[in-house]
């Protein structure tokens, strides 16, 4: 046979009642404390941020010609260069040595320097450069010759008409 089972639910416990509320009480100070803490973390948050921004100073004002001066290199870095450098790499010769290149956007020129092992070289570089797709107006504007011999050594400039755009 079976044994009876008695179950009463809505009998009280031994318990003690006093428990619940003790570990009700640490959880609502620990709350307090959290809540406390939060607040004065975003405080000092707040004040750190208004020193630096009293800290901080502002930015400086631009004068008209460092805005000329940004523009004009921001023109000179939009510069179609692959171009130009295509045409001088196809005059390029052995006897002859660049050493500047001198582009004008205002004016849509650009003016070449360098150095020609002699006065034919340069004159045949002037030459190769007339012939070349992207440059037009080419002329000789400068040449020096370095040394006593007359076939020495000659620095060079050229003129060229550009087309930048």
């Amino acid at each position: 046979m079976m044994q009876r089972l008695d179950i009463d639910f809505c009998a009280s416990r031994g318990a003690t009642p006093w428990l619940g509320r003790v570990l009700l009480a640490v959880a609502a100070v620990i709350l307090v404390d959290s809540g406390l803490s939060y607040h004065a973390a975003r405080q000092a948050l707040h004040d750190q941020a208004a020193r630096v921004v009293k800290r901080t100073p502002a930015a400086p004002k631009a004068t008209p010609q460092e805005v000329a001066a940004v523009r004009e290199t921001v023109q000179r870095l939009s510069l179609r260069w692959d171009e130009l450098f295509m045409a001088l790499e196809s005059a390029a010769s052995e006897r002859v040595a660049l050493a500047a290149i001198e582009p004008d956007t205002k004016k849509g020129t650009v003016t070449i320097s360098g150095d020609g092992k002699d006065y034919l070289a340069a004159l045949s570089y002037v030459l190769n450069l007339s012939k070349t797709e992207g440059l037009e107006h080419v002329q000789l504007v400068r040449h020096e010759q370095k040394a006593n011999d007359p076939n020495g050594p000659v620095s060079f400039a050229v003129s060229a008409g550009w087309s930048a755009k």
